[in-house]
């Protein structure tokens, strides 16, 4: 083959050093994180194995018509990987070097930047030189310092104190020229298609974008309020209608999540979305970064569609795969776990089968739902940061609150009145946390508690009644303390926040008996290997009696 002499190969090496510089650079943020390489490669492996599996064995880094996009590119990897790819693969067709890299950089392969820092960094990691016309640069063809990987600084649209294209809080983001503007060029334009032509010139339309998009930006709420923008980089993406869509994004919008609601419907109706590579810990694929909830990435296909090829991972457990359709008939979110939507289904036929009910579908008939016993958010009108008295008076109720036990006049309460009196169960609306990590398995729920009449709770515990009795309360306590409850609590739990919507898979049981996870199993027709699953994702725990005489619930060992 030609080779091109004047041009020395050790530069034009893209994965020749050792280590490699982009598994030592520090996070943004956990908003902004960086792509290890290793991930940027599996997911370009899965993109191979589906065009192959579409083109009749063909392989994309043959195709020398083909153009990659990263509209969010931080440290290049990507778009790094890619190029390494096509020059391998195009060898045959263009066996000049230079004149293969330099048709692979400047027709093939782009990037948006989302900081000037990143713009640089990107550039830096493909063209080997921060300025893509650059002395050092391995691209000879450019005439520009950005080349093919585009960032000027964008800044937001506010109105009413808000950006009205991601949401950002003009107050938390309007902050003069001297910081970023985190006002991201993908998402903000109004017509994605004639944005794209303005940055890159002529009919710029994309066969394959894939990246990793910022996660969320502050939203000017309560505290730390934050909300999710990766959605709208996904949509966005979708509009440029590319041949193969992947990305690697926040995993809550499964079940849940601010804002999410409308993502996870047009998500989940689409048939383009064919594989779904699920990690439980985001540890697994970003080392050090703290995103509860886990983390997944996707292949679109927007010329085969069909069933969805759904695997989790966690650990050095085996991974589960399983292909099948991301609705089921009565669920309004994605079943994350292959082998609970297994039990899940049997719980639903029997509940359903029970009630005189044919239809098959994930939901369970009136007056079976668990859920209806459970609060909405300040079930008596007080905030987690309400304190009540130190010392009992005359007409006060118990108030368990953020901290421990106090009191407050009974007829200063003005919601929730009703239940004062009644037998309950008290539960934390944060489940317990393991710092930034999620590991398993876990207990899903707070320490639930008796809640005995004339006790009321703040924002910090949701409530669950009405019970007759203490015994009632006594036995729906055993049934939270099982297993295989919180098992269906989990399939629809995105985050460590428990709401009333967390419940929706539970049933309802005989309140008049203990439950036991042996009594449940054998009520469902659980199997073996189910059983196993349940017990690997979901902690033990114990009813115990205080000194007292009142049902507590103790773990079988420390978190």
């Amino acid at each position: 083959m030609n080779q091109n002499t004047s041009q020395p190969k050790a530069s034009i090496a893209f994965r020749s050093r050792n280590p490699d510089v982009l598994t030592c650079i520090a996070n943004l943020s956990n908003d902004e994180v960086f792509t290890p390489p290793e991930l940027a490669n599996r997911m370009l492996d899965m993109l191979a194995d589906a065009w192959a599996a579409d083109h009749s064995g063909a392989s994309p880094w043959a195709d020398k018509t083909l153009r990659f996009l990263d509209p969010f590119t931080k440290s290049g990897v990507f778009l790094r990987e890619i190029t390494s790819r096509l020059t391998k693969g195009l060898a045959p067709q263009i066996p000049d070097l230079q004149e293969r890299v330099d048709h692979i950089l400047s027709r093939q392969v782009f990037g948006i930047g989302i900081t000037r820092l990143t713009s640089l960094l990107a550039r830096r990691s493909v063209y080997c030189s921060k300025y893509a016309n650059g002395a050092h640069s391995i691209a000879k063809g450019f005439a520009s310092d950005a080349g093919n990987i585009w960032f000027d600084r964008t800044e937001h649209s506010w109105s009413n104190d808000k950006c009205t294209f991601c949401g950002a809080s003009q107050a938390a983001l309007d902050r003069g020229e001297s910081l970023e503007t985190h006002a991201y060029a993908f998402i903000h334009t109004d017509n994605i298609k004639t944005r794209m032509t303005e940055l890159f010139g002529g009919d710029m339309q994309f066969d394959v974008i894939i990246g990793n998009p910022p996660y969320q930006l502050t939203d000017g709420g309560y505290g730390t309020s934050s909300a999710p923008i990766y959605q709208l980089f996904v949509e966005q993406a979708k509009a440029l209608e590319p041949r193969y869509l992947s990305m690697v994004i926040p995993a809550r919008w499964f079940s849940g999540g601010k804002g999410l609601d409308e993502f996870r419907e047009a998500m989940l109706a689409d048939n383009r979305l064919r594989s779904i590579d699920d990690y439980l810990s985001a540890a697994d694929v970003f080392p050090g970064v703290g995103l509860k909830g886990g983390v997944c990435y996707f292949l679109w296909s927007r010329d085969h569609p069909g069933l969805c090829d759904v695997s989790t991972h966690f650990k050095d457990w085996p991974v589960s795969t399983a292909t099948r359709p991301l609705t089921e008939n009565g669920a309004d979110i994605f079943i994350r776990f292959n082998e609970g939507l297994s039990i899940l289904k049997k719980v639903m036929a029997i509940e359903r089968e029970q009630a005189g009910q044919q239809e098959n579908a994930l939901r369970l008939p009136e007056g079976k739902r668990f859920d209806q016993l459970v609060s909405s958010l300040r079930p008596f009108g007080l905030r987690t940061f309400f304190r009540g008295n130190v010392d009992k008076r005359d007409g006060d109720v118990v108030v368990y609150q953020n901290g421990g036990a106090a009191y407050i006049a009974k007829d200063s309460i003005t919601t929730g009145t009703e239940l004062i009196d009644k037998w309950k169960i008290y539960v934390g609306r944060a489940a317990p946390g393991t710092g930034n990590r999620d590991t398993y398995p876990h207990r899903i729920l707070s320490t639930p508690f008796i809640g005995e009449p004339g006790s009321i709770c703040s924002e910090t515990y949701l409530c669950i009644c009405p019970f007759n009795s203490q015994v009632e309360a006594e036995n729906a306590l055993s049934y939270l303390t099982c297993c295989f409850t919180r098992l269906l609590i989990l399939l629809h739990k995105p985050s460590q926040d428990t709401t009333r919507k967390v419940y929706t898979f539970v049933p309802t049981q005989d309140w008049t008996r203990r439950w036991t996870d042996e009594d449940l199993y054998a009520k469902y027709g659980i199997s073996a290997s189910e059983i196993e699953f349940i017990e690997k994702m979901v902690r033990p725990m114990e009813l115990t009696r205080d000194l007292l005489g009142d049902v507590t619930i103790g773990e079988s060992d420390d978190e």
